[in-house]
């Protein structure tokens, strides 16, 4: 068994004696870093015999005054990493073990503070803590909120997994994270990344930037449908807001996406949240259907013996809106149903992918162009 040397464990204990917020072992320059109130403190590390049994016999040391445990970061807690199962009073102990894993846990716990949130940061700045961080209300409202989405903000470019740049993106748009300055810049450089774009329909479905016109005939329809929506009709909610400049602006956006998805992840990601903005003309939630199932489930929705009331409704005050209505059905069905015919267990990506989706993609961009007024069914 290794043991330290008298220095090492003489500074260690006072180091812990003097109570530090948190504690980071920096393995490359051997130096183990406590945080305090009015600062930092450092202990270099006289190594003796290997490196990593070394190692180990420090976080022996520093868990055992911490936790009681000579063990290190205890094995009933690895289990716990990630899970969200930590008791808010263990959060603090966790920031003081020195392990990477026991920081991904306090960040990962809903008890999570924003004092809390400032001592895990300095025990571990990385990309993926920001983002638990900031899936988390608490953090998003306090000081640390900024702090984090500035740092992805800057980290974004060096990204290369298109699922990361997703949740980034729609995480950084949170109310009060950046301001109108960075989003416009980001928004500008979504146009060369569909994957940023797909962050910013999850975000701001309601509120992208550079809003396009409300589509030519929406004033035309505007007042039939809003005395059936104020009276509870989804089906005319929707098509209102599908009508509106936000809508058109969200429609165009999304057809973006579609036209040049890069990779399945950014597939499966807009299919879902395509799904959910026009979720309420499908209450049982995604039907798994295949698209030409989805097709004529559409076409029996807007035009068929059995299709609802609010749908009827919406039909007999504006006509000419059954084909909007059909796309709107047709769009509220999408998921991963389209994508398995054609993709199966493909691991295609780019244009081989795009290829491939042709049979989804085609029909999906012709029901946005029915929607944004530019064709029909």
């Amino acid at each position: 068994m290794t043991e330290l040397t008298s220095e090492d464990t003489f500074r260690l204990n006072v180091l812990l004696a003097n109570k530090p917020q948190a504690i980071r072992i920096d393995e490359s320059r051997m130096v183990v870093w406590g945080l305090f109130a009015k600062g930092e403190s450092k202990v270099p590390l006289n190594i003796e015999g290997r490196v990593e049994h070394y190692l180990r016999a420090v976080k022996e040391l520093i868990s055992g005054y911490i936790l009681g445990s000579p063990g290190g970061y205890p094995i009933y807690l690895r289990r716990w990493t990630r899970m969200g199962q930590m008791r808010d009073e263990s959060l603090e102990q966790l920031l003081m073990l020195g392990e990477p894993e026991a920081v991904v846990a306090a960040v990962c716990s809903p008890g999570l503070t924003d004092e809390l949130a400032r001592r895990a940061w300095w025990a571990m700045e990385d990309a993926e803590n920001a983002r638990r961080m900031l899936a988390n209300p608490a953090i998003v409202g306090g000081k640390m909120g900024r702090i984090l989405a500035s740092y992805l903000l800057e980290f974004l470019p060096f990204e290369t997994e298109t699922e990361k740049m997703m949740e980034s993106v729609r995480l950084v748009l949170q109310p009060g994270l950046i301001d109108e300055k960075d989003r416009l810049s980001l928004w500008r450089k979504s146009a060369r990344k569909q994957a940023y774009l797909v962050g910013f329909l999850q975000a701001l479905p309601d509120d992208l930037p550079q809003p396009l016109p409300a589509r030519s005939d929406a004033e035309s329809h505007a007042p039939s449908l809003r005395l059936l929506a104020r009276a509870g009709n989804d089906c005319a909610a929707i098509l209102l807001r599908v009508h509106s400049a936000a809508g058109q602006t969200f429609l165009n956006t999304l057809s973006s996406v579609l036209a040049k998805p890069p990779t399945q992840d950014v597939v499966q990601t807009t299919l879902d949240l395509a799904r959910d903005y026009f979720a309420p003309l499908r209450p049982k939630g995604d039907p798994d259907l295949p698209m030409g199932d989805l097709l004529r489930d559409a076409q029996d929705y807007a035009r068929g013996p059995h299709a609802p009331e609010s749908v009827c409704a919406c039909c007999e005050a504006a006509p000419s809106l059954s084909a909007d209505v059909a796309a709107m059905r047709l769009l509220s069905g999408i998921g991963y149903g389209v994508l398995r015919p054609v993709l199966r267990d493909s691991t295609a990506i780019g244009s081989l992918m795009r290829r491939k989706l042709k049979p989804v993609t085609d029909p999906l961009l012709e029901q946005i162009r029915v929607l944004q007024g530019k064709g029909s069914l």
